[in-house]
């Protein structure tokens, strides 16, 4: 039986990209052992995948002081130790997860095409024929690397029944019934720059009551939770409210059974893509052909701004980078999805 040792540690967006090498893994050597290492915001997706037979937490924060150091290097050591690996796949290219793939007793160690902070020096490297495609096909070429055919891209995610219970349970304690048709609008974004106007969504909102479509707000923290207010304030009938009262495997359930998503270029907008959900992607610092709704490219609508691709977290021009992106330029891509 193979073992093979995989680290992609954050953020959601890239780990729900990273999720479809479980199953190239698993579609190549049927009765191999996946073990995946994993920080805490993204465990319970991971969790998820019945691909992936361990989940490894890795917990950044406790290792931050030496004494945090020292105390949990151990343990961490030898939960990854277990087991000899056949390879490790380092598909986060960072100084924290080459520290990680370097515990990994394996003959062979991989990494993306673009790794930094001295990762190279611990994992090689795969500059694939897809070095400057989809970042999903970035990571594929790593299992590619290691002979795996890839038939089929698989995103599968099973949700627990209770969690499902629960996510339906929250959506009628909000005041709606799940069974009715509704679109999820992800409104929030780590980057501010990926985030849509407040004011267009809830334009946005209005018109999908119109058109008999329930709009669903989702989201988590602070930021999230004041845009929320915002959108619920502008609109003639407030959305449906749901930022900050799902985890994530409730997110996920409600994803999978949406008509439809709309939102940045963020975790719960390439979930809902890798679900299979009619996906609408807003962007403008990042660039579909890296980062777009994969399976779904169509479905990306980025800004009409000549600095767009900027790859900045925040606008050194302190421009409001999706305000370009109407709210009729979203209508017209629902009205040939829905």
């Amino acid at each position: 039986m193979k073992n093979y040792l995989i680290v992609k540690l954050s953020a959601i967006g890239d780990v729900i990209h990273a999720l479809p090498v479980a199953y190239a893994l698993k579609e190549a050597y049927l009765d191999c052992h996946i073990t995946w290492v994993v920080e805490p915001p993204a465990f319970d997706l991971v969790n998820m995948c019945p691909y992936i037979d361990e989940v490894i937490l890795f917990e950044k924060k406790k290792f931050k002081s030496l004494g945090g150091f020292l105390h949990e290097y151990g343990p961490l050591k030898r939960k990854i130790r277990q087991r000899r690996y056949d390879a490790v796949l380092d598909l986060q290219g960072l100084f924290k997860s080459a520290a990680i793939a370097r515990l990994g007793q394996a003959p062979v160690k991989l990494g993306m095409c673009n790794m930094r902070e001295l990762s190279d020096k611990i994992s090689k490297p795969v500059i694939g024929p897809n070095a400057h495609g989809h970042i999903v096909e970035r990571y594929l070429d790593v299992a590619r690397a290691l002979g795996c055919p890839v038939n089929e891209v698989r995103f599968t995610l099973d949700v627990p029944e209770r969690e499902a219970d629960l996510a339906q349970r929250i959506f009628a304690q909000a005041g709606a019934n799940m069974t009715n048709p509704y679109v999820v609008l992800a409104i929030g974004a780590n980057w501010p720059n990926k985030r849509w106007p407040a004011e267009s969504f809830a334009r946005l909102a209005d018109k999908l009551y119109d058109r008999k479509l329930i709009p669903v707000l989702v989201g988590g923290g602070l930021v999230d939770e004041q845009r929320a207010a915002e959108i619920c304030s502008y609109s003639d009938i407030p959305p449906l409210n749901l930022v900050g009262r799902t985890n994530f495997k409730q997110l996920t359930y409600i994803l999978q059974n949406a008509r439809l998503a709309i939102g940045g270029d963020t975790g719960p907008v390439h979930l809902s893509a890798g679900m299979g959900t009619k996906t609408i992607m807003l962007m403008g610092p990042t660039d579909a052909n890296r980062n777009g709704p994969y399976g779904q490219m169509e479905n990306a609508i980025e800004v009409d701004r000549p600095c767009r691709y900027c790859w900045k977290r925040a606008c050194p021009k302190n421009i409001d980078c999706l305000q370009n992106i109407t709210v009729e330029q979203v209508w017209k891509k629902i009205e040939e999805l829905c």
